[in-house]
């Protein structure tokens, strides 16, 4: 492996990638490189504010989302003096948790293996918009309600943000607050403007707000859901850089901080995953990276080290359709002067199934979503077609007509599909009996919500008493599979596998007894 960086190169990389957000009236974003002690070079592009026109640039205040996983992580297992450690099982500290959930170990719950469904997503699936607001207790309580795994806990890695929101309840109910931890161990030491605000509308200094395009123009995003530390934090570029330096220089308050995260993880067989602590491994060519990527509703986040050589590179956005990943992956290889593999379109694009499972995938031009969760596909050595995602890693092939290969480090096997006509024998409503949710089955369509609020998504039969459903969700698309088994069916979605349905026999009747 070379240790020869090319400053000039990545900085028109990053150039490159910003000077497309400079449209008339569009939100934008920007770049950072860096070694552990300088700002190597900065670009920016586009608006942080559609409404007063100012330029975006690096001291502009956003949503960090989930890139405060790794920060959390850090304060909660180092910093706090609460005790905890990563073999915990989660209801040793909250025992109101129930059944498998209970036995998730915190260092599960912190590294995408342990099977804990996602709140929002979850929420998503019982009709719930990513506007309706949240509170923090409310959600704990409905987590606890059941206790079901998407899988069994070690057993394969998928993302999901529960284990984070958990693990901070236990920090409260101790008396610890994320944003006192942040303060006192990062914020104020480095003197950077670090927040973790509670919901989307506690009053954030400075704070740019997110954008996303509808159909008719730019629209203002928003959240309802309890931010918690799975992805609270806000600050500039310039802060977030500010404490990646020091996780480069492994020095103040970054001590120890990349090393503790970073340590491989496993799951229960002994394969190691690439995903830590807050932190995922990636690699281009010889260079082992670390680094993390954030989304919520018009915002997006990444950032990329090299501790090795002690530089990195990080890009913020104000604008839903930033491909942060991609983007920060073309700047560290101009850097490192190592190209990224080729982009693989060796499965045939279609959309297949697995058998007698509730597991679905479609490939397009390249791109293999899992679940309804997308990711770019590459040319692996071996020929194979794989992603470059710690947390959703691929490695697949096709076998005939057939693909098969790892998805989240499982064996999967999908054929093309073979759709039969079951809708005649699933038409009504369909009742989640905890939530009191509820969904109607009328023709070939799934409608679910209340008054004005209702929303409608085309059910696409895939066999097997298996059918899927895309509907809008703000300025997102939900996709789920509806999985039928006798009067039960399942809804199933990339982080969320839990809930079941019951068709609603009696028609309940709000007609007064006499």
């Amino acid at each position: 492996m070379t240790s020869r960086v090319n400053w000039q190169a990545a900085l028109d990389a990053a150039q490159k990638i910003t000077q497309r957000w400079n449209q008339p009236g569009e939100p934008g974003g920007a770049i950072t490189l860096f070694d552990s002690s300088t700002l190597r070079g900065e670009a920016c592009g586009g608006l942080a504010n559609l409404t007063t026109g100012e330029q975006f640039s690096i001291d502009s205040v956003v949503r960090y989302a989930s890139v405060t996983k790794h920060i959390f992580a850090a304060l909660a297992l180092l910093r706090s003096h609460a005790g905890l450690s990563t073999d915990d099982p989660l209801g040793q500290h909250l025992p109101q948790l129930k059944g498998p959930m209970a036995k998730v170990t915190l260092g599960q719950a912190l590294d995408m293996t342990g099977g804990l469904p996602d709140v929002r997503e979850t929420l998503s699936l019982l009709g719930i918009s990513v506007y309706n607001v949240t509170e923090a207790d409310a959600l704990i309580d409905f987590l606890a309600t059941d206790g079901s795994l998407n899988f069994a806990a070690g057993t394969e890695i998928s993302y999901s943000n529960t284990g984070y929101r958990l693990v901070e309840t236990i920090l409260k109910q101790k008396g610890i607050l994320f944003e006192d931890l942040l303060q006192r161990h990062i914020a104020q030491p480095l003197d950077i403007a670090f927040h973790a605000p509670e919901s989307w509308f506690d009053i954030v200094p400075n704070l740019v707000p997110g954008y996303w395009k509808s159909a008719t123009g730019w629209k203002t995003a928003a959240a309802g859901l309890h931010l918690s530390a799975s992805g609270s934090l806000t600050g500039s570029l310039r802060s977030l850089s500010s404490w990646l330096q020091s996780l480069l220089k492994d020095s103040g308050p970054g001590a120890g901080v990349l090393k503790h995260l970073s340590q491989p993880r496993f799951l229960k067989d002994g394969t190691p995953t690439a995903y830590g602590l807050g932190i995922a491994h990636s690699k281009i060519g010889g260079h082992q990276l670390v680094g993390h990527g954030g989304s919520h509703a018009g915002y997006k986040t990444y950032f990329l080290l090299h501790p090795e050589l002690q530089m990195g590179a990080a890009l913020v956005s104000n604008r839903e359709d930033t491909a942060s990943f991609t983007a920060l992956l073309e700047v560290m290889s101009a850097l490192l002067e190592t190209p990224l593999p080729a982009r693989s379109t060796s499965l045939k694009d279609g959309l297949y199934a697995s058998k007698a499972e509730p597991y679905w995938l479609s490939v397009n031009n390249g791109v293999a979503s899992y679940l309804g969760a997308s990711e770019n596909l590459y040319q692996a050595e071996d020929g194979s077609s794989v992603s470059l995602s710690a947390h959703l890693p691929m490695r697949l092939e096709m076998n005939g007509d057939a693909i098969e290969g790892e998805i989240g480090l499982a064996r999967r096997f999908f054929a093309p599909i073979e759709a039969n006509d079951c809708l005649n024998m699933i038409q009504g409503r369909w009742f989640h009996p905890e939530s009191k949710a509820a969904f109607d089955i009328e023709g070939d369509e799934l409608k679910m919500g209340i008054g004005p609020l209702r929303a409608s998504g085309k059910l696409v039969p895939v066999g097997e008493g298996r059918l899927l459903v895309k509907m809008p969700d703000g300025p997102w698309e939900k996709s789920f599979c509806l999985y039928f088994q006798g009067y039960d069916v399942h809804l199933i979605s990339n982080r969320s596998r839990v809930l079941i349905f019951r068709r609603d026999e009696c028609r309940i009747s709000w007609e007064p007894t006499a």
